[in-house]
Order: structure tokens, then C-alpha cells, then sequence
């Protein structure tokens, strides 16, 4: 027998049709800050997690943008200054340029006279501090990047249990209405700690790679200079 053949009572076709359009207005009206609430204080967590993905974004692109800037012509005249015996002039560029990869030079410039062993490792030294001032801040996005999905998974089950613990409270008069509060946080939370991880996620690898030219051209930097240092003046 085809179940869609079944006749319905006309209250309860009219039932139905109450309870879905109620459905439908009350999800038409309900706004992402309603939702929101709905996801109980796990939601909080998730918020806190995404204003810090956020703060560091963009607190770090600025300072990206600032050490990716460099002068063309900066090398070039570190090695005439050098060339010219010039090494005051050469370390007040250098302070004035304000880069990573001038920072770098600098410190290679004040160890002039050893051996070039102990230059390189004072410049890798340097290196390695500029490298860690960059990438500040991405720890936290690995965390929320990982710990976002996992809270919101935690929302999924703490709203499950809710849920079958309404619905056992209930007894024999279990309604769909009793059952919403702890789907709503199930579901909600579990939509939230997802965005918030793959937002996370993007903003971590957009920096990294970022990160990843910069210290690419700091190594052609320390080539550069050894260059600088070992062939002769013209």
C-alpha cells in the first residue's frame, strides 16, 4: 500500500501545516545573533577565539607589509660604503633603513675584522631573531585553527546530552519544542567552531607563506654580503 495514499485527518493536515509555517516565519525572523545564543556559553569561547584569529591577521600582515618593504639600491650602497671605508655610513644606513634584512647587515657590519666565521654566525644569529619577531602571533592561530572545531564538537555533544536529558525528563509528553534548545546547540556550535578553525586555518597559512618569501630574501641578503666582503674593492 502506498503510504501516500494514506488519508489524513483534516485537523491533523492542518496541524501540520500550522506547525511548518510557524517553523518557516520563525526561521525567516531568526538573525546570526539569535542563533548565536542559541549555541550556549561555548559560544563565548568560540567568539573570544575568533576576535584573537582576528587581532593577530591583521596586527601581523601590518608588520609583514613593513618588513617586506625594501630599498632596491640598499645593497648597492652598503657595498660602496664598504668599499670606500665608509663603515659609519654604512651602519647609519642600515638604522635608517629599518628592515630585517638591515638589521642583518648591520650586525654583520660590526663584527668587520673577524673571521668570517664569526660574521656569518653573528648575521644567522640576527637572522634567526627577526625570523622569531615575524612570526609571533601564529601560535595562536594554530591553536584556534585546531581548538575552534574541537569546542564546537564539545557543543555538539554537551547539546546532545541536553536534549536526551530534556527529552527523558519529559517522559511520555515529548515534543519537538523540548527536544530544540539542545539541537540548536548542538548543531549551532558545531557551524561556529568550524568557521572560526577554518578561518584560522587560512589566516595561519597566508602568514606562513608570507613569512616563508621574507626569509627566503633575508638568506639572499646574507649571500649578498658575504659577496660584499670577500671580493675585492674596485
Amino acid at each position: 500500500m502506498n503510504l501516500l495514499q494514506i488519508p489524513l485527518p483534516a485537523d491533523t493536515v492542518q496541524a501540520i501545516y500550522n506547525a511548518v509555517g510557524d517553523a518557516g516565519i520563525e526561521a525567516v525572523r531568526m538573525n546570526a545573533f539569535d542563533l548565536a545564543l542559541k549555541g550556549g556559553w561555548l559560544m563565548i569561547v568560540l567568539l573570544i577565539l575568533l576576535l584573537m584569529t582576528i587581532y593577530v591577521l591583521i596586527e601581523r600582515t601590518l608588520v609583514i607589509n613593513k618588513a617586506d618593504k625594501e630599498d632596491s639600491s640598499f645593497m648597492n650602497r652598503i657595498k660602496d660604503y664598504i668599499h670606500d671605508g665608509k663603515i659609519d655610513a654604512a651602519i647609519a644606513l642600515c638604522r635608517n633603513t629599518d628592515t630585517p634584512s638591515a638589521r642583518m647587515v648591520e650586525k654583520g657590519i660590526s663584527r668587520l675584522g673577524r673571521p668570517t666565521a664569526d660574521v656569518m654566525s653573528a648575521i644567522e644569529n640576527q637572522g634567526n631573531i627577526e625570523i622569531s619577531k615575524l612570526e609571533k602571533g601564529l601560535p595562536v592561530l594554530a591553536t584556534s585553527a585546531s581548538g575552534a572545531p574541537m569546542v564546537g564538537f564539545l557543543g555538539t555533544v554537551t547539546g546532545m546530552v541536553r536534549a536526551f536529558m530534556d527529552m527523558a525528563s519529559a517522559g511520555s509528553n515529548v515534543d519537538v519544542s523540548i527536544l530544540s534548545a539542545g539541537i540548536y546547540e548542538a548543531l549551532v556550535t558545531t557551524v561556529a567552531g568550524l568557521t572560526v578553525g577554518i578561518i584560522a586555518l587560512f589566516a595561519y597559512n597566508y602568514l606562513t607563506t608570507r613569512i616563508k618569501g621574507i626569509v627566503n630574501r633575508l638568506e639572499m641578503r646574507i649571500m649578498e654580503f658575504m659577496d660584499i666582503l670577500n671580493e675585492p674593492a674596485a
